[in-house]
């Protein structure tokens, strides 16, 4: 397997030295302060629990299931520590895990259980597995973990960083699996596994929390400054009762106010992903701080994303209402961060399943058509026995060999939420994220009411 040099966040970072210049390549993305104009009419979003019909249904759970062979086949039955990513048309022997897959499989094994798709025995000896490895043995710094290592040993791999924002995704499994399985020994271990943590060592001289560490150069230059999958981040470490941040680091971080197609909505020069992550635990659903409601921020975001696809169809005749999506993935010609609106990245046709899969909560009818006519179009070359697979193009004839971890374990928790609200209801129970919101000054919210101005905190 090659190795991806960079994760889909530093890429971004990289990048957002010239995204100054995208404003002005592509106006639509302008401040809302030039247009007064109302925000158009969007899909109405269903709070993540729609009357699903049967059909969509089954489905779906399809789909989960597959996706959780996954999380249960490519992990190490010795350390729980999953894969990273696996070839599924080979007899793939890749060692590389990812502590963000592994926080996507833990929360993975609770569905599961919860759907009798394997023993409560199985999947609490597994958790456990799992979290006596994160406190015992994996190697940590100040509670954070290396974004890669041998699922077998917990080696740091790849000479990877210490990673603020994966471990963030792998404590968010960590807490709901503490939640979900009533045992001492599993609700003890995922406090001390979150407790370890010192939120303030990565807050020390900054109220922008750096992306990550190493230990042969300290911390890396990114920070975590505008809005994306943060929040996740940020409010864990407000909620956490031990080496926590302070309150005021909600504010320090920039909510860039974009308008397109007279959609206006908080966002990022970054793909769709950025938009998924933190609400696949936090529910964000009829609630705001001071600048948005981000459940239906979100839902914006993604029916902007909807008509930016339908837009290049002259460019690329396979986008249509059946099938779009592009968020960071694989390509033809390697690993690459792309999407839009604005534009980002080479986008040459491909079209990426975690993009709707990620977003079944905030559209549920438009992106249940195009995952099932996937599903249904291009069948095996496709679908794989791990659900679909990370990307293709059909104008090339080129369909990805491999599915990636997080891009599924994405796909399964959305779909989860929006079949049963059930990560949210179980993640939410925990006092951290509680905590974090209450502090962040998160209030009850109408779903319909979003502000068509979002503030941008000033520096």
């Amino acid at each position: 397997m090659t190795k991806r040099l960079e994760s889909r966040r530093q890429c971004l970072a990289r990048m957002a030295r010239w995204t100054p210049a995208l404003a002005v390549c592509f106006p639509r993305a302008a401040s809302f302060a030039s247009d007064p104009q109302p925000t158009l009419p969007v899909p109405a979003p269903t709070g993540g629990r729609a009357p699903l019909a049967y059909e969509d249904d089954l489905f779906l759970d399809e789909l989960e299931h597959a996706n959780f062979q996954f999380f249960w086949d490519e992990a190490s039955p010795q350390t729980g520590l999953v894969k990273d990513r696996c070839n599924v048309r080979g007899n793939d022997k890749t060692v590389v895990s990812s502590i963000a897959a592994t926080g996507f499989g833990l929360t993975a094994i609770c569905i599961a259980e919860q759907r009798r798709w394997i023993s409560t025995y199985l999947a609490r000896e597994r958790v456990l597995t799992t979290l006596r490895f994160l406190w015992n043995k994996l190697p940590n710094h100040r509670g954070f973990f290396f974004h890669f290592a041998d699922m077998n040993t917990g080696e740091r791999l790849w000479d990877s960083e210490v990673s603020s924002i994966d471990t963030a995704i792998l404590l968010c499994g960590v807490l709901t699996c503490g939640q979900h399985f009533q045992t001492t020994e599993i609700r003890q271990l995922a406090q001390d596994i979150f407790n370890r943590v010192e939120w303030n060592w990565l807050a020390e001289d900054t109220r922008l929390l750096s992306m990550g560490w190493m230990p042969e150069l300290g911390f890396l230059p990114y920070r975590w400054q505008d809005y994306s999958e943060l929040m996740m981040m940020y409010l864990l470490g407000m909620g956490s009762s031990h080496n926590a941040l302070k309150p005021d680091t909600w504010t320090a971080w920039t909510r860039i106010p974009f308008q397109y197609d007279g959609l206006r909505y908080i966002g990022s020069f970054a793909p769709l992903f950025v938009h998924q992550y933190s609400q696949a635990w936090f529910d964000f659903r009829d609630k705001r701080d001071a600048y948005a409601n981000y459940f239906q921020n979100s839902c914006i975001a993604t029916e902007a994303h909807r008509r930016f696809c339908l837009e290049l169809r002259s460019q690329f005749p396979d986008y249509s209402e059946e099938l779009w999506g592009i968020t960071a993935s694989d390509s033809s010609k390697g690993y690459v961060v792309w999407g839009g609106p604005p534009a980002i990245g080479p986008i040459d046709g491909t079209v990426v399943p975690c993009a709707t899969g990620g977003s079944l909560a905030f559209q549920p009818e438009a992106t249940l058509r195009v995952l099932r006519n996937m599903r249904a179009t291009y069948g095996f070359d496709a679908w794989s026995k791990y659900g679909l697979v990370d990307s293709f193009n059909p104008l090339r004839k080129w369909y990805d060999p491999d599915v990636i971890g997080i891009d599924t374990g994405i796909t399964m928790l959305m779909a989860e939420n929006l079949r049963t609200e059930f990560v949210w209801k179980t993640f939410m129970q925990n006092p951290e994220p509680r905590r974090g919101m209450e502090l962040a000054g998160f209030k009850p919210s109408s779903p319909a009411l979003v502000s068509s101005n979002p503030v941008v905190p000033s520096k």
